[in-house]
């Protein structure tokens, strides 16, 4: 039990420490009253959706940190400047710039290298294709459920300039007790994700049984089944197979979307779950990942049905 705790901890402490530099951040830029000049510089995004423009400044900051723009729109929630459904929306908005932000941090220095050109660079265009789907479906689902919201991060209550520490003072009072309520509900969450993955409860994630549906090579069976557990060792096996011949281009990228279909709903269990419900509460949390992560599965099953159409 104490192993488990220690385990829970160690993964949980860089989070927390994100969530709270996110929580106490954001509120500092309030006190200094830059938020609403930031939303000016990613406007013209939003132009064409119903979110509000408190989605566009939490959007700036998700580009640095998505705990952090989380965070911001957590707070707005509990000042009733958002409802649910455009926190719902905002936060679906909010993990849009990782797949962009990956571009540079994995695909171009691990996934081109391993997988080659023409595989590595589809598995990148994939990541393209699923962030803007869901920025278009975030759109389309803003115009069609929301009336509009001009509810803006407030300024702060002093109209007087005031100091760096003396912002940063006001931040920690208000946010700290805050941040002790996620930190306590995600520490609970990622305990009961470790103790159901100890039960083998992911298990039933197995690839085995639909590999076989599928048609591919049975060598290909160890590096599908290692990228389910991590992508990086599933690509690190799956390269030396495309280059040696030992399996096609499309084959290779076959076993890429069957293997993404299932890594992320354990993916989103075991590490956006916890977050989400620390962040924005069980409901709500569970709607923004489970809407997330089928938009995700969605295109990848698309692309899955095209690449079976045309491969021998």
């Amino acid at each position: 039990m104490i192993g488990l705790f220690i385990k829970v901890l160690d993964f949980a402490f860089p989070v927390l420490v994100m969530i709270f530099v996110g929580l106490v951040g954001t509120s500092v830029l309030v006190e200094l009253g830059l938020m609403q000049k930031f939303s000016r510089l990613v406007s013209p995004i939003f132009a064409y959706t119903n979110l509000p423009d408190t989605c566009a400044s939490a959007f700036l900051v998700s580009i640095g940190s998505t705990v952090a723009a989380n965070s911001m729109l957590s707070q707005a929630k509990k000042e009733n400047c958002l409802e649910n459904r455009e926190v719902l929306l905002c936060a679906m908005m909010n993990s849009t710039p990782v797949y962009f932000r990956e571009l540079f941090t994995y695909q171009i220095p691990i996934v081109l290298p391993a997988l080659g050109l023409v595989v590595g660079g589809f598995y990148s265009i994939v990541f393209v294709v699923t962030a803007v789907f869901k920025i278009l479906v975030i759109a389309i689902a803003s115009k069609l459920f929301l009336k509009g919201n001009s509810c803006k991060i407030p300024e702060s209550q002093n109209r007087e300039k005031i100091s760096l520490k003396s912002a940063i003072i006001r931040a920690f009072r208000k946010e700290f007790r805050i941040f002790l309520k996620i930190a306590g509900v995600y520490i609970i969450a990622t305990t009961i994700i470790f103790v159901l993955q100890e039960q083998g409860f992911f298990g039933i994630f197995s690839v085995l049984p639909l590999a076989k549906l599928f048609k591919i090579p049975p060598e290909s069976i160890v590096p599908l089944t290692s990228y389910v557990a991590s992508p990086i060792l599933g690509i690190s096996l799956l390269g030396p197979m495309i280059h040696s011949g030992e399996i096609t281009n499309i084959q290779a990228m076959i076993v890429l979307m069957l293997g993404s279909m299932f890594m992320l709903p354990i993916f989103a269990l075991r590490s956006q779950l916890p977050r989400k419900i620390a962040i924005f509460g069980t409901q709500l949390g569970l709607q923004i990942v489970i809407y997330s992560m089928a938009i995700s599965v969605f295109v990848r099953l698309a692309i899955l049905l095209v690449l079976l159409s045309i491969a021998p």
